[in-house]
């Protein structure tokens, strides 16, 4: 837009505009240099002496028109286009007057009769794409610059508003997903503007929206060359999206001692703001709080020091605190990008799904189409929308035991509160030796229901039907629980469940019924340790009761993917010893390390794979005899297919006798299916 209105004024001049009875060469050298106070100041005395001059009522009407002062230029170059009618310069400076007041389509409507009345005209094709770029009718502007571009080769100021047209163009090609034609208007600029900052940050940012990492370096790479703490901060964003957080730290520290001997405030802020992000991103938070203090002195309640803030309570699973900083961020701006996202997830990570979606709706009508928040209201709805899963399996031990066994769960969300579910079960199981066989089909229907964000109940109730050579009956099936967060990272659960005993078919026709009371608990941390307990009381119908407890202490290694590790302690105790019946001795210990790596389901994308390998070693000890090594060994590898589809194999293998019987082996291999039944909630999210 400079260089358009400098292009006029020099036009201006070279169609002899310049009066030779009054001097002006120095209002012409402070309109051409934006001097405009004092071209303003200069033509006003002009005008006193010679108030009809034609040039000098031209001139101050663009100064003050760029002096601030748009609609009263405006006014004044309507009255000279009414006093001169068809003059070509008055009527290219009104239309230019009215994109100061952003009257684009009035513009339009104008710049459309002055490029077919003057085919040949470089500033009225000039305006006209620049006009057409304000109303981002981006096609259309970039067919005008081009336009004038034919009429005046290699034009300075055509190629420079060229630029801004592709820029503009590409970023609605970027909120319309069409990521390869934004790409191609970037290489295009780059061109005509070899390394060009402003277009290697917008290519920068594509290649971390579509998480393009090799790409995304080498862009920066060439960043580096004249702008390196932008590169370097830049580089850190990168590679904490390819989870190499310790890297993204170090590449930050470095930016920082760069921004030590900077003059750019903006820029040393922004080292400033990635520099504590590393640091929270390494979950050094006491030193990332440390900075934040630090900082508050200088740029205290600044949107990006709050935002900052934010984040680091989010980490900290401190919601309550974390909304509070992005309410003072819309407090500041209600348009916020930051705010608006920020607390549509810490409302999310709080539960509150109803404010969460507010949120992000607000967002969107904001910043439409925006990849982040789109993303998100996404995971909302994938979370709330129909599901069947489809398990498969078969199994068998060392006592020849086999059994084959179909599983298929519906659940059905009613609204962000209620749900129901239903869940079929058939087993199969045999003997290989004693060719005795039994089935199993369990059928169950329950409701879920959350009282409070942090409070869910479920409930399924249902029957079992056994059927083997010896028997033929029915059993009811029971399964409630409550989950609740009871203080910050630490998750608790209490439930009851009624279930048969099926293992085998000796154990099927025994007819043992279990009722199981339990409690899981699992406390987590801010420097990665977590202790899980979980604790069994359980009565059966042949009188006999079980207590189990079983407790892990772990550490977390990495985050993307998880590697965690830890030690696991076991403890059973049966009141009646029945070993010919099942395993119940009166005590057993099992002691061992494990270790546990994870890429999970829900962190994938559409077509990439996820998986998970548990994997443990140590003793068992059953009643006072020796000990025994033990192992056991679980893996699952699958693969997203889409939004709604996704599939996994999983197998395991145990000598626990926990698992099964004391001396067997217990192996098991199967096929999962995990299908959305609809693109959307069958409820209108709110």
């Amino acid at each position: 837009m400079k260089l358009l209105k400098k292009l006029v004024f020099i036009i201006l001049i070279c169609c002899g505009f310049i009066s030779s009875a009054q001097d002006m060469n120095r209002g012409f050298s402070h309109l051409e240099k934006g001097e405009f106070d004092k071209a303003e100041m200069f033509f006003e005395d002009i005008l006193k002496s010679y108030p009809q001059n034609k040039t000098a009522q031209l001139c101050y009407a663009r100064a003050i028109g760029l002096n601030s002062q748009p609609e009263k230029a405006l006014t004044l170059f309507i009255n000279l286009k009414k006093e001169y009618p068809g003059d070509l310069e008055i009527e290219l400076n009104y239309a230019e007057s009215l994109l100061w007041n952003k009257k684009f389509v009035e513009a339009k409507a104008f710049y459309s009769l002055l490029v077919q009345k003057n085919t040949t005209n470089f500033v009225a094709h000039l305006g006209y794409a620049n006009t057409l770029s304000n109303l981002k009718e981006f096609k259309e502007a970039l067919f005008y610059v081009n336009r004038a571009l034919e009429i005046s080769p290699a034009n300075p100021g055509a190629l420079v508003s060229r630029k801004y047209i592709k820029l503009g163009y590409a970023n609605h090609k970027v909120n319309e997903k069409l990521y390869s034609e934004a790409e191609t208007f970037y290489d295009e600029i780059l061109i005509d503007f070899p390394n060009d900052k402003e277009t290697l940050l917008n290519k920068a940012n594509l290649f971390l929206i579509t998480k393009n990492i090799a790409e995304g370096k080498k862009n920066y790479s060439l960043i580096a060359k004249n702008d390196p703490i932008v590169a370097l901060n830049g580089l850190s964003l990168i590679e904490h999206i390819d989870g190499k957080d310790k890297k993204a730290l170090t590449l930050v520290e470095e930016a920082t001692q760069k921004a030590k001997s900077s003059t750019d405030a903006n820029l040393i802020k922004q080292t400033q703001e990635r520099y504590v992000q590393a640091l929270i991103w390494n979950k050094k938070y006491k030193l990332a709080e440390q900075k934040i203090s630090e900082l508050n002195t200088k740029y205290a309640n600044e949107n990006w020091l709050l935002a900052l803030s934010a984040t680091l309570a989010i980490y900290r699973s401190d919601f309550k605190e974390s909304i509070k900083y992005y309410s003072a961020i819309l407090g500041n701006d209600s348009k916020s990008f930051d705010g608006n996202l920020g607390i549509a997830n810490a409302y999310y990570a709080s539960g509150e799904v109803s404010n969460s979606l507010n949120a992000v709706t607000k967002t969107l009508e904001i910043f439409k189409n925006q990849n982040d928040a789109e993303n998100f209201l996404k995971k909302i709805k994938e979370e709330h929308t129909p599901t069947l899963e489809e398990k498969l399996s078969y199994s068998f031990d060392n006592g020849n035991n086999t059994a084959i066994s179909s599983r298929t769960n519906i659940i059905f969300p009613l609204s962000t509160k209620w749900s129901i579910n239903t869940t079929y079960q058939y087993r199969k199981t045999g003997n290989k030796i004693t060719n005795v066989k039994a089935n199993t089909n369990d059928v169950l229907i329950g409701v879920g229901y959350k009282f409070h964000p942090k409070i869910n109940f479920n409930l399924e109730a249902g029957i079992t039907s056994a059927n083997s050579t010896a028997v033929k009956y029915t059993q009811s099936l029971i399964n409630l629980y409550f989950k609740t967060k009871p203080f910050k990272l630490q998750d608790l659960e209490i439930g009851y469940k009624r279930d048969l005993q099926n293992f085998n078919t000796d154990l099927i026709d025994k007819q043992i019924a279990t009722n199981n009371y339990y409690l899981n608990y699992n406390i987590g941390s801010n420097f990665n340790l977590g202790w899980f307990t979980q604790y069994f009381y359980t009565t059966q119908t042949d009188n006999n009761t079980r207590n189990l407890l079983f407790t892990s202490l772990y550490y977390n290694f990495m985050s993307q993917p998880v590697l965690k590790g830890g030690f696991n302690y076991q403890f059973i105790s049966f009141k009646d010893q029945v070993p010919t019946v099942y395993f119940s001795p009166k005590k057993f210990n099992a002691f061992e390390i494990f270790i546990d790596f994870l890429k999970d389901e829900k962190t994938a994308v559409n077509k990439s794979w996820f998986y998970n390998v548990n994997a443990a070693v140590g003793y068992q000890f059953i009643e006072d005899n020796d000990k025994q090594l033990t192992y056991r060994i679980q893996a699952r590898f699958g693969y997203k297919f889409s939004d709604r589809l996704l599939a996994n194999i999983y197998g395991g293998r145990s000598n626990i006798a926990s698992v099964s019987v004391a001396g067997f082996t217990y192996t098991e291999m199967g096929l999962r299916l995990k299908w959305n039944l609809f693109d959307k909630p069958v409820f209108k999210l709110q």
